[in-house]
């Protein structure tokens, strides 16, 4: 073999070198690789159709409600529950209504954003969920079996035991000229601003005390 030759064979291996490398690298990596990418992909894949379910759950909602939305505003709700995927995932809700088949939709949506939900029939039945575990959100109706101080009465078990978890009240009927108690954190009868409400109030209970 002539000496040219050789000088051309020694002037090639450092490519080379650089390419077995990186072949060796991809190689090794490639399985650490595909089990951080595809577990994204997936996320990303099911997010779509997640947003796609919370559309129809809010719409469902909004019949079980018969709250009008606008259109703008089933958006926003939409995209506030995309961005606060992590801030929902594990929270608590105690949702105190004599009637939860008339909340089927949002208890559905909550759940499906990783949300804890335990529900109750009477106030009786709530006082011994709060007083076992804690919440992070308490949603309550105002009338229940015909007793239009039920909520209220709910409140002041709270006082009672010295729970200090934020109340939403969703009630068909609530007339805030009668005055609000400072447990009240919001009150509404439109499911798009119940999602609003529950994320503000998570939000709160992530960042903790201020």
């Amino acid at each position: 073999m002539s000496e040219a030759l050789w000088i051309k064979i020694v002037g090639t291996l450092p490519a080379v070198l650089w390419v077995a490398f990186a072949v060796t690298v991809y190689l090794t990596l490639r399985t650490t690789l595909i089990q951080r990418m595809v577990p994204r992909l997936t996320a990303v894949r099911a997010l779509g159709i997640e947003v796609e379910l919370a559309a129809e759950l809010l719409d469902r909602a909004q019949e079980e409600s018969r709250a009008p939305v606008p259109p703008a505003a089933k958006r926003t709700a939409l995209g506030r529950l995309e961005h606060a995927a992590e801030v929902l995932q594990g929270g608590k809700v105690l949702w105190v209504d004599d009637h939860p088949e008339r909340n089927s939709a949002l208890i559905e949506l909550f759940r499906k954003a990783g949300m804890e939900i335990d529900l109750a029939r009477s106030t009786e039945e709530a006082t011994r969920l709060f007083r076992r575990r804690s919440y992070d959100v308490l949603i309550s109706d105002m009338m229940r079996d015909g007793d239009r101080r039920a909520g209220i009465e709910l409140l002041r078990k709270l006082d009672q035991y010295r729970v200090d978890t934020p109340v939403l009240i969703y009630a068909g009927h609530f007339d805030p000229e009668r005055g609000v108690d400072r447990r009240i954190f919001a009150a509404t009868t439109v499911p798009v601003e119940l999602v609003h409400y529950v994320i503000d109030l998570m939000e709160r209970s992530r960042l903790g005390p201020l």
